[in-house]
């Protein structure tokens, strides 16, 4: 019978079993891989807080009473949540709304220009993606915590 592996080829490395403790922390996910992880992450966060974005808006468009209680709510808190906290959480679905929306104009502009689909191309829009979501998200939640 005939051997698969000859003398002049090595014989490749076998991967049956990965360990999470092991494995996964020495493991460097690339930008798009990140961007791909949290795009997955922002729309899940969006769809489980839909409650909590009908609420605010329902409260914020009201009436003026309904609003003064909305904006108490972020300064005093709701029950035992205090107000930094819904601060928080809204700063959140803020960053989720900015990160998924660039994720997604990268997505469709990946989809109609075939020649942005490419290694470089992946890497250097899904770093200016992370990068702008993030600063943006800053930059509104500094407003949102009253430092300007």
């Amino acid at each position: 019978m005939t051997e698969l592996v000859t003398p002049s080829r090595a014989k490749r490395p076998e991967f049956r079993n990965i360990n999470a403790f092991t494995d996964l922390p020495s493991y460097r996910l690339p930008a798009a891989g990140w961007v791909s992880i949290l795009h997955r992450v922002s729309g899940a966060l969006m769809f489980v807080l839909m409650p909590f974005i009908i609420w605010m808006f329902d409260v914020s468009v009201s009436s003026e009473i309904s609003f003064a209680k909305f904006t108490n709510a972020f300064n005093q808190g709701i029950g035992i949540a205090p107000g930094w906290f819904i601060k928080l959480v809204a700063l959140a679905l803020i960053w989720a709304y900015l990160h998924h929306f660039i994720a997604g104009l990268r997505h469709l502009w990946m989809d109609v220009s075939h020649a942005a689909v490419s290694k470089s191309f992946g890497n250097s829009s899904a770093r200016v993606t992370l990068v702008l979501s993030i600063a943006l998200a800053l930059i509104l939640g500094a407003k949102l915590f009253g430092l300007y």
